[in-house]
C-alpha cells in the first residue's frame, strides 16, 4: 500500500493531498529512511513522522481480507 494512501486510511493525515504534501517536504521515514508518497508500506514497517519538534512513531500492521488490505497501526510513543 502507498504511504499517502496509508496515512489517509488510517486517519493519522485526514486528506491524501495532505499526506503527500507531508511526505514530500521530507517529514515522513519509514524504518529510518526519508520516504516519498508513492514508497510502498509493508506489514511491521516503522513509520515515523516530524511535526515540529515532535516525532510520532507508529508500526504499520496490514491484513488482507477478501484480497483487500486492511491497514491500521499501532502509536509507539505517547507524549
Amino acid at each position: 500500500m502507498r504511504l499517502d494512501l496509508f496515512l489517509k486510511k488510517t486517519m493519522i493525515v485526514k486528506r491524501r493531498v495532505i499526506a503527500k504534501q507531508l511526505v514530500e517536504s521530507g517529514k515522513v521515514f519509514i524504518n529510518g529512511k526519508v520516504a516519498k508518497p508513492s514508497s510502498i508500506v509493508k506489514n511491521l514497517d516503522e513509520i515515523s513522522i516530524k511535526i515540529n519538534d515532535r516525532i510520532r512513531n507508529f508500526q504499520a500492521i496490514i491484513t488482507i481480507k477478501n484480497n483487500k488490505e486492511l491497514p491500521t497501526f499501532i502509536e509507539k510513543n505517547y507524549d
